[in-house]
């Protein structure tokens, strides 16, 4: 009895960590919605990337090791499009595919979603930021599964 409490112990241990990437990031990096909706995210801590995909009759996870340099891109974009100054029009948007970035690391930390449409002067630094994480899921992830 002692053992297979012991066990269940272990297992609800191992449940409350698997759930640990999905909130503990350095980046996060989301896509959703839509008229057919698709669910498409990628978190980042330290070097380790989870991205996950649901949408248009595919469904797929997968685990890997983000370079240095990948996360150099990350950051410079992030500055070099000054990030945390990115307006979000208010504007309410429905059936969209939106897009969510949030950084929790450094001193471009911040939250920004083009839920409601990213103002006009904004759209050029919010799409730069976009495509840098683009890449890193375009280098990293066989689409064709």
């Amino acid at each position: 009895m002692k053992k297979l409490f012991v066990l269940f112990i272990l297992a609800v241990l191992a449940s409350c960590n698997a759930n640990k990437k999905y909130s503990d990031f350095d980046y996060s990096f989301a896509r959703h919605g839509g008229y057919a909706p698709i669910y498409e995210n990628l978190w980042i801590k330290g070097n380790t990337a989870h991205y996950s995909f649901e949408g248009e009759g595919k469904k797929m996870k997968k685990d890997f090791k983000v370079s240095g340099e990948e996360l150099k891109n990350i950051e410079d974009a992030l500055t070099k499009n000054s990030f945390r100054t990115i307006r979000e029009d208010l504007k309410k948007v429905y059936d969209y595919r939106s897009t969510s970035i949030n950084v929790k690391k450094g001193p471009n930390s911040g939250s920004k979603s083009d839920a409601s449409f990213i103002m006009e002067n904004d759209r050029p630094r919010w799409n730069n930021i976009v495509s840098v994480f683009q890449q890193i899921i375009d280098s990293n992830v066989d689409s064709s599964k």
